[in-house]
């Protein structure tokens, strides 16, 4: 599920920066917009990653089925 919303943040980077250079070539509005959105998804990598960290740590493996329950 990570990875989908990665490809949908590209892609919407990629939409952002074409459609700021032939509709507004002398502005840099779709620029900062696509920089925002890559900032987005390298901190929702690092939660991806700690999230997988935990799980390991917590349930010595990042399988989900053993995940499903909590072992206190």
């Amino acid at each position: 599920m990570l990875m989908s919303i990665e490809l949908i943040l590209n892609s919407v980077n990629i939409n952002f920066v074409a459609f700021n250079k032939y509709l507004y070539p002398n502005q840099l509005n779709g620029i900062f917009f696509t920089i925002f959105i890559i900032t987005i998804a390298a901190a929702e990598a690092a939660v991806a990653i700690a999230i997988i960290i935990n799980l390991y740590r917590s349930h010595r493996s990042i399988d989900v089925e053993d995940a499903d329950e909590l072992k206190w």
